[in-house]
């Protein structure tokens, strides 16, 4: 017999059915599973009616705030006229409508759209794409990706192997071969030998330094097997990492050299996340492809994309050439629809450009917390931030791993969260705070913000 939701404790029914993601699932053996059941705004509330700021826009996806009517809106007028029906050799207006809209959106001639229903299988989608492509052009030997350490490209097979965290991969090897490592633009952790003799690294030196390093990894493999880069705007693992200056022309002008394609992944940095609705836009280049998700429908509904170039999809388009591959559920109806709706809202209110007003206000608002012992860095761009926390600020020096889960997971995590705010901890190269809250934030969600990192790293602090 089922018991009456109403009557029922949630967190035990959580723990006994519910297999959570990316989680330890015993450390809720005996503690409550935190159950969220309402949002509004930049506000998301608990089952025990607790209020905690969306420091991180749910997973770097509700853009346009929560509680959104219209949005709710769209899915259930969308799901009356027409619930579902495959984007295989066939249509439908919504993702007709949609595909035409991010076309008119991406840079440069990327006007063909493949649809999914996330960032993993956008990625997924982006490398097969390449590895075809290649074949259908006389060049089967081009196969090979080069990615960048530390990067999270999804949880796919394929996604996996293009992954820059080893830690992530080594439960689930061997994996897709052909996929080999870059250095990532880190400037806080850049080589020593890239130092003046003052000890500061010049940003444009050190950029062109880390594209340089994109190329020597393609040289070392050999062009003639190296279909794709595979590159965020600003990395999201490891802690918001923003591109140097001149950092994507240089890796544009490589990656033409090489016959190498250019895939920016924009899961993260997409729909307004830097300020503009595409990562590319922000930083003045045009890859290949684009693979995007999350901020698309500012989460009401599941959906990604992967945006080529045509030039790319051109011998697609010839014979009795096919792509082999697809999503039951990549254009979803519904989930089309409520992109749509989405993005009229991104143009009325003018959310991108309140971003651009209001990025410097954030980053200057979370510097304030550089007087703490514990923060090494403040970093990113846009609504996108990670603040590094180090043992120590004029070495640098990190937690060792008994301190990592002593202090990050054992008190952070949780104390950031009863604090109020519900942001990410994580240790995915350095241990970080990632902040990225919902594209309607203010200043007054700026300084809530930093009124509980304060109290939360400072009792941090005591606990090393």
């Amino acid at each position: 017999m089922t018991a009456d939701p109403a009557q029922k404790d949630l967190s035990k029914t959580a723990y006994d059915h519910l297999w959570m993601h990316f989680t330890r699932m015993s450390s809720y053996e005996n503690s409550p599973v935190p159950t969220i059941v309402r949002g509004e705004g930049t506000y998301v509330w608990d089952d025990k009616g607790r209020k905690y700021l969306d420091g991180l826009a749910g997973l770097f996806v509700v853009q346009a705030g929560h509680g959104r009517e219209e949005l709710a809106e769209a899915a259930a007028k969308q799901a009356k006229e027409l619930a579902f029906f495959p984007v295989w050799s066939y249509a439908h207006p919504k993702a007709v409508e949609l595909a035409e809209r991010l076309a008119n959106y991406a840079p440069g001639d990327l006007n063909k759209v493949f649809f999914s229903t996330g960032g993993g299988e956008a990625v997924e989608t982006a490398w097969k794409l390449a590895k075809q492509y290649f074949k259908l052009t006389g060049k089967p030997t081009k196969y090979k990706v080069i990615s960048r350490a530390v990067a999270y490209h999804g949880t796919p097979q394929g996604a996996l192997s293009i992954t820059g965290l080893p830690g992530l991969k080594a439960p689930f090897e061997p994996l897709v071969p052909g996929t080999h490592k870059a250095p990532n633009t880190n400037i806080y952790r850049a080589p020593a030998f890239l130092a003046g003799p003052d000890g500061t690294v010049d940003p444009e030196a050190y950029g062109r330094w880390a594209a340089d390093e994109i190329e020597q990894a393609i040289l070392f493999e050999g062009p003639e097997t190296v279909a794709a880069v595979f590159v965020e705007p600003v990395q999201n693992a490891g802690g918001c990492f923003p591109p140097p200056p001149g950092y994507f022309q240089r890796l544009r002008e490589i990656c033409d050299r090489h016959d190498v394609l250019l895939v920016s992944d924009e899961v993260i940095c997409a729909f307004g996340r830097l300020g503009t609705m595409f990562g590319a836009d922000k930083f003045g280049y045009v890859p290949d492809m684009i693979t995007c998700a999350k901020g698309m429908t500012s989460g009401y509904s599941p959906i990604g994309a992967t945006i080529i170039s045509d030039r790319i999809a051109e011998p697609f388009y010839k014979g009795d050439n096919t792509f082999l591959h697809g999503y039951t559920f990549g254009g979803h109806p519904v989930s089309s629809a409520v992109a749509l709706a989405n993005l009229d809202i991104f143009e009325r209110e003018g959310l991108n450009q309140h971003v651009l007003d209001n990025e410097s206000k954030f980053l200057a608002t979370l510097n304030k917390l550089r007087d703490l012992p514990i923060v090494g860095d403040v970093r990113g761009n846009g609504y996108f931030y990670g603040i590094e926390l180090v043992k120590d600020k004029v070495t640098k020096e990190s937690f060792n791993d008994d301190e990592v889960e002593r202090v990050l997971y054992g008190f952070l995590s949780k104390a950031l969260f009863d604090n109020g705010l519900y942001c990410r901890a994580d240790d995915r190269g350095d241990p970080v705070v990632q902040l990225a809250p919902p594209l309607i934030s203010d200043q007054s969600t700026f300084d809530e913000i930093e009124q509980i990192l304060r109290t939360s790293l400072s009792d941090a602090w005591q606990k090393i």
